[in-house]
């Protein structure tokens, strides 16, 4: 046997999520693996051991698995926030949410006055994240808004869902964007003396580039940077997960350098896996597969490089999603398409053929079907056995395309957090009653036998796997709605859904997703136990901290 130390650990209870050996009291771990699970006998037939008692009247679950999110959950706390809810940041501090467009005017207003009065000259941007305006009844932020902040220092305040900003007077004539600009997204003045002149709304990215490329730091694709990461594992061991994505990374040498050293600490406490930004066109997506593959034997334990996201819609409550028939219950015009579809197809067989796992974002109905149709040809085309191949978001996909999802071996990885932070929403203004109570349809992902994983999209919505999970059991809304009771799913296969459901979707569930031998000794410790507690009561599961790889990470104490 090895002369390796072993350590076992004693818990109140061991939740294995293998359904062969689902509970345990002790469990095992040598080298950063699980060496043995089950009772003390078990563990003694192993040999010597040390004997760990820290976790004894705790709760071990895999650790949970975040298959979509951002690492700029991290650094957007370097902006001023302009959320609708409440949202604690990597140091426990609760920033209180903004209840109507005043409210966040007069924040803008207060950090605008506090540059000045530190003597950041007006050259500096003001950046905000965060807001939302389908909060506050239909009124939709203009640049007389923002520049009663200040009409002289430019503004840019992204969107909650990340792919909407507004920007004040000042950032419009530095970005060069006029009544002339017809690029599509920049929204303009319908009617009244500025009709014609853009309102400062600025909608995907080929809008939003006319301002980052002009100050590159604001929203999801601002550059990294290493206190920001570490600020991202924080959060992670709070959250009680141990393997993340970046699901949007354009991969540069500076992006990589970042990755490579805040994961090389032995302290650094999440796995992370960063998602290249698809490279589009013939030459282009070539190049990106090029890229990808031969960063992949860069791979450590803590860092996993191979994954493409792609995108095809924007965002449902920004109405620039895609949606068939028949379309946004307000009225609003068809959304946006991020990639033209015949190039999302050409594109795919690229990152398909070089061997890639692709992660597809898909928000609206329409583009979720367009996106079964193009896979569906490409694997005809070229087959694959075991892609893994996802459908992100895919908030209004229905059971007839949930089962051709399952026909072509695509997963499913739903964003249930937007049932409670915009299933109102959708229910009242951008679906109505029908397509709301299918959304995020977990029970019918299941029932078609389509691998499951559900998301935060952080930083849209907060990190947080339990919470997740309760939005996915209850299906609850703010104003107390119970959305599509028939979808819902049980609290067993929510937490499935964060642990090997995820870990499917990253073709890491050989390493990690569940507690059993020879898998890595991830574990997420708990106050509470998630299989006895109230269903209601799920998001409310107190996270002691972490385990990644036998390396023990207690969260930070609020």
């Amino acid at each position: 046997m090895s002369t390796h130390i072993t350590i076992v650990y004693p818990a109140r209870k061991i939740i294995t999520m293998n359904p062969m050996q689902p509970h345990a009291t002790h469990v095992a771990v040598r080298d950063g693996r699980v060496l043995a699970v089950g009772t003390l006998a078990d563990m003694q037939a192993w040999g010597a051991f040390v004997l760990d008692e820290r976790f004894a009247g705790q709760v071990l679950m895999p650790g949970l698995v975040e298959g979509h999110c951002h690492l700029k959950e991290g650094s957007m706390w370097d902006w001023t926030y302009l959320g609708w809810f409440d949202r604690r940041d990597p140091e426990g501090k609760v920033w209180s949410g903004l209840r109507s467009m005043d409210d966040v005017v007069a924040r803008l207003c207060e950090v605008a006055a506090q540059m000045s009065a530190e003597g950041i000259p007006d050259t500096e941007p003001l950046i905000a994240w965060g807001f939302d305006p389908i909060y506050f009844g239909g009124e939709r932020m203009t640049v007389a808004h923002v520049d009663r902040a200040s009409a002289t220092r430019p503004v840019v305040i992204g969107h909650a869902n990340g792919h909407l900003m507004n920007v004040n007077s000042a950032m419009l004539r530095i970005a060069g964007i006029t009544r002339d600009n017809e690029v599509e997204g920049v929204v303009k003045f319908a009617a009244g003396e500025m009709a014609g002149e853009p309102t400062g709304e600025l909608q995907e990215p080929a809008a939003m580039f006319l301002v980052l490329r002009r100050i590159g730091n604001a929203g999801l694709l601002a550059p990294m940077t290493e206190a920001g990461v570490r600020s991202f594992a924080r959060l992670a061991c709070m959250q009680g997960v141990t393997t993340a994505t970046d699901l949007v990374n354009k991969l540069t040498d500076e992006d990589c350098s970042v990755l490579e050293s805040a994961t090389r600490d032995e302290g650094f406490g999440v796995r992370i896996l960063p998602a290249f930004q698809a490279f589009h066109g013939t030459h282009g997506a070539a190049l990106g597969a090029e890229h990808v593959r031969a960063l992949v034997p860069r791979s450590t334990d803590r860092l996993r490089y191979g994954l493409v996201k792609m995108m095809l819609d924007g965002s449902i409550q920004g109405f620039s999603a895609r949606l068939r028939w028949p379309g946004h219950f307000n009225g609003a015009p068809n959304g946006i398409w991020v990639t033209a579809p015949a190039q999302y197809e050409a594109d795919f067989e690229t990152y398909h053929r070089a061997g890639l796992t692709i992660h597809t974002h898909t928000n609206g109905d329409e583009a979720s079907e367009v996106a079964i149709d193009a896979i569906e040809r490409v694997l005809a085309r070229a087959p694959r056995p075991d892609h893994r191949h996802t459908l992100q978001h895919g908030q209004m996909i229905d059971a007839p395309l949930f089962r051709r999802m399952a026909s072509l071996g695509l997963s499913a990885n739903l964003f249930a957090n937007h049932i409670w932070y915009w299933g109102d929403q959708h229910y009242e203004m951008t679906m109505g009653p029908d397509r709301a109570n299918r959304l995020d349809a977990c029970g019918s992902a299941l029932a078609a036998g389509v691998p499951l994983a559900i998301h935060s999209d952080a930083p849209v919505t907060p990190l947080g796997p339990l919470f997740t999970a309760w939005c996915a059991v209850n299906r609850i809304t703010p104003k107390g709605r119970l959305l599509g009771e028939s979808e819902r799913i049980t609290v067993p296969q929510a937490l499935h859904a964060i642990t090997l459901g995820a870990a499917w979707t990253l073709k890491l569930d050989g390493e990690i997703g569940s507690i059993e031998c020879g898998k890595r000794a991830d574990f997420c410790v708990l106050e509470d136990d998630p299989l006895e507690m109230d269903p209601m009561a799920l998001k409310d599961a107190r996270v002691w901290g972490t385990v990644l790889s036998g390396r023990v990470f207690e969260a930070k104490k609020n």
